[in-house]
């Protein structure tokens, strides 16, 4: 634990390390010298002998280093450079804190979103987002406060699993380490998945176009300029992989590229060539640059759901509880796949304190998180909502809505070959960073060592890679990956831990009330029998 307390006055501002004292500032655990260590120690000493409001062995304001010169110590010997926070306060205004908010949650789930309303319904999913949106809000607001319920101890530098630590002992410990492993592996998991498929049809538009080739998928869809296709329907014919080639050009060479260029047979294992080794670098603190990608990404399919929505028309019809060859029913029994997916969507409860330690005004923070939760919602809605309501039915019926929405659009459309492009590459920078978290997670609390050896990390990412390819090769469907790897870790961070904490908090202040009781109790069986259907349906 770092002795920084974010919310100290300036006199209590973390001991200043001399930089010749950091043996290695570009090392993942950056160590100090054993005289900078008994120096901090004296000074703390010194600062216990008198009372707080006493300044006289207090070290002075003058001596202290400028901010961006301030490093964090720990007991424990190493030292953290100070780049985010000025006399305890955060940085970030409110504005930023509400992006950042948005940004981290915006993921892979905004391509299933259409998807997750068909199988619920439409109307039905317009109300789930809605529901599911607050209450995911309610649940994080409260593992917000749940530092805040914990009398006598300082918990400023405490994140989420230290509070479950705290309640649960080492079960909370080690129970909310593998459930946030759940969460890491799944997205990676899914990332694999779609960088499979971004991959394969940017690759198949490339050597189209390169080759002056005119092919078509052997599947149905519409005619016209703005083409939308359905891939689902095409099990009655040839593998997906395939096309029919109609302009002249080297057929065998065509032929040839289709069977080294397969969606599920071979794309996966290209990628391992690229990524496997980027995992096993000790920091992949230059990928973070590139973060800025994914903002581009979500604003840019925005713009292409706009625009095809605009080319395309609204195509709905309001069938209550019967369906017809073309249409949905508004309400639908499937509507579990949704809300398992939603539990992802909404997915920030592990990491929202630490993003909340950076704002500038801590006591904006409840209605900074609120707003950015609003504003999720909207984009998931707005997106899922166009997609479905522009999807042209007749003449395809609204099942044919691919669980990743650019499915439906073919290969050779230019709109989804950039869209594909940016999460490409997008995913490509974020998948070291996603394999890097749960290497930190899970071996330093193995073996104490983020990096304990070349074998041990090669050996995990191996596994890890192994997962992803395995589901890309027989189960690439990521609506699936999403909403099981959701309800599961969703289960613990957003339904049971924060219901659980609260509950126990005010058992102990002796405030807890039946009604209270009840609504938390009811939080915790939703977020079980979330789980459970994904499994029956």
């Amino acid at each position: 634990r770092f002795s920084f307390f974010p919310f100290f006055p300036l006199s209590f501002r973390p001991f200043h390390v001399e930089p010749t004292n950091i043996v290695s500032v570009n090392d993942d655990m950056q160590r100090v010298t054993d005289e900078a260590s008994a120096m901090n120690k004296r000074i703390h000493y010194y600062s216990r002998l008198t009372s707080p409001a006493d300044r006289a062995l207090i070290a002075p304001d003058h001596v202290l280093p400028a901010p961006d010169e301030i490093y964090v110590y720990s007991p424990l010997g190493t030292a953290f450079k100070v780049d985010c926070c000025t006399d305890g306060y955060g940085k970030n205004s409110s504005l930023v804190t509400i992006f950042m908010i948005w940004n981290t949650m915006m993921g892979t789930s905004i391509l299933s979103i259409p998807w997750g309303i068909k199988q619920a319904g439409f109307t039905s999913g317009i109300i789930l987002i809605l529901l599911m949106g607050i209450l995911t809000l309610y649940c994080c607001y409260r593992v917000v406060k749940s530092r805040e319920m914990i009398p006598l101890i300082d918990t400023s530098n405490w994140e989420f699993p230290d509070v479950c630590k705290y309640y649960f002992g080492s079960f909370g410990q080690w129970s909310s380490l593998l459930f946030s492993m759940v969460s890491l592996v799944g997205a990676m998991v899914v990332y694999w998945v779609l960088m499979s498929n971004f991959l394969f049809n940017t690759g198949k538009f490339i050597y189209n176009f390169v080759h002056d080739i005119n092919v078509t998928d052997i599947v149905p869809g519409t005619n016209g300029s703005n083409k939308v296709i359905c891939p689902s329907a095409a099990s009655d014919h040839p593998p997906q992989n395939r096309s029919v080639m109609f302009s002249s050009g080297n057929r065998t060479g065509f032929e040839l590229f289709e069977e080294w260029w397969d969606k599920s047979q071979t794309v996966p294992f290209y990628l391992i060539a690229v990524l496997l080794p980027l995992l096993n670098l000790k920091s992949p603190s230059f990928f973070a640059k590139f973060n800025v990608l994914g903002t581009v990404s979500v604003v840019y399919l925005v713009f292409l759901v706009t625009v095809k929505a605009a080319h395309l028309g609204i195509h709905l019809e309001f069938n209550w509880f019967t369906e017809n060859e073309f249409f949905v029913p508004e309400f639908r029994i499937l509507f579990p796949q949704l809300t398992g997916v939603l539990t992802l969507a909404f997915f920030i409860h592990n990491c929202v304190i630490t993003l909340l330690q950076n704002n500038k005004n801590q006591e904006n923070n409840v209605r900074d998180l609120s707003i950015a939760y609003f504003l999720v919602g909207l984009t998931y809605l707005y997106v899922g909502v166009m997609i479905f309501a522009s999807f042209p039915s007749p003449p395809l019926s609204k099942k044919c809505i691919e669980q990743n929405f650019l499915d439906n659009f073919p290969s050779d459309d230019i709109m989804s070959f950039v869209a594909r492009i940016f999460l490409l590459f997008q995913m490509m920078t974020v998948y070291p960073l996603l394999g890097y978290l749960a290497r930190v997670q899970l071996l330093r609390q193995f073996f104490g060592n983020a990096y304990p050896s070349l074998f041990h990390v090669l050996f995990l990412n191996i596994a890890i890679v192994g997962a992803g390819v395995a589901m890309a090769r027989f189960y690439p469907n990521i609506g699936g990956i999403i909403r099981y790897s959701g309800a599961t870790c969703g289960l613990a961070f957003v339904f049971v831990y924060p219901s659980l904490i609260y509950m126990i908090s005010l058992h102990r202040a002796g405030q807890l009330a039946w009604p209270a009781l009840i609504v938390h109790i009811f939080i915790i069986l939703l977020g079980l029998a979330n789980l459970i259907a994904q499994f029956l349906l």
